[in-house]
C-alpha cells in the first residue's frame, strides 16, 4: 500500500508485470456494452493501453506516478491515449452509474477497503456494464510465484460473491494457472477469476454485514 515502494518498483526501465494485457482481461473485454471503462490499481497501465486499443475511452487508477508514467509511454508507442489519475484508492471514489467496465487484476487490500471499493464498484457500473478481476486465493502462499504474502489480502469466490451482492456472476471460479507476466507473476498461479455483469433492471443491495 505504500506510495514509496510501488514508485521504487516501477521506477526502471522494465515493464514489471510485462505489456500485455491480463489473460482473462483480454477473454472478457468483448463482454463489456459501449463506453468508458475505468482500471483500478492499474500499475503500468497494461489493461488500460489494451482496452483503448480497442477503441475504448480508459482512465486508468493507481497511486504510482512512476507506473502511470510508463503506461502513458506504453499508450504512445501503441498510438492509443488513456486517462491517468493518481490517486491512493482510499482516496477515491467510482462514480456512480458511469463506467461500462471497471477492471481490477491483482489488486490486493486490506478487506475493509477492498469490500467499500467493491460496493463501489457494483454502483458504478452502468446497467449491463461488467466487472472483470482476477486476483490471488490463500493456496498462493504455497508458491513463489508472486502476490502478497500476507492471507488477509487474498481472496476467496465466496468472499467475493458476497462482495458484489447485486450483479450476476457470469464466471466465478478459483483455479491454478500459469501466470507469465512480466518478472513479477511468472509460474503457476492460485487465482480467483470473476466476470460479473450488472442487470439492466438494477435496485440496491442492502449493505455487507
Amino acid at each position: 500500500m505504500d506510495i514509496t515502494f510501488w514508485n521504487e518498483r516501477y521506477g526502471g526501465a522494465r515493464y514489471v508485470y510485462g505489456t500485455e494485457a491480463n489473460v482473462f482481461v483480454a477473454e472478457c473485454a468483448a463482454f463489456m456494452p459501449p463506453g468508458p471503462a475505468l482500471c483500478l490499481a492499474e500499475g503500468e497501465c497494461r489493461n488500460a493501453v489494451y482496452l483503448a486499443g480497442l477503441g475504448r475511452q480508459v482512465t486508468a487508477v493507481d497511486q504510482s506516478e512512476a507506473g502511470l508514467a510508463k503506461g502513458r509511454s506504453l499508450a504512445r508507442t501503441r498510438n492509443v491515449q488513456i486517462c491517468t489519475l493518481q490517486v491512493r484508492l482510499e482516496d477515491y471514489c467510482i462514480s456512480p452509474n458511469s463506467w461500462a467496465g471497471i477492471v481490477a487484476t491483482f489488486a490486493h487490500f486490506p478487506v475493509s477497503l477492498r469490500r467499500r471499493i467493491h460496493g463501489e464498484v457494483v454502483a458504478g457500473l452502468i446497467p449491463g456494464g461488467v466487472f472483470i478481476l482476477e486476483a490471488y486465493t490463500p493456496d498462493q502462499l504455497k508458491r513463489n510465484t508472486g502476490g502478497p504474502k500476507d492471507l488477509s489480502l487474498l481472496m476467496t469466490l465466496p468472499e467475493l460473491r458476497r462482495e458484489l451482492v447485486g450483479l450476476e456472476i457470469l464466471i466465478g471460479r478459483e483455479i491454478v494457472r500459469d501466470v507469465n507476466e512480466g518478472d513479477g507473476h511468472t509460474g503457476q498461479g492460485a487465482v480467483v477469476q470473476i466476470l460479473a455483469k450488472k442487470p439492466e433492471s438494477w435496485a440496491a443491495p442492502s449493505a455487507i454485514e
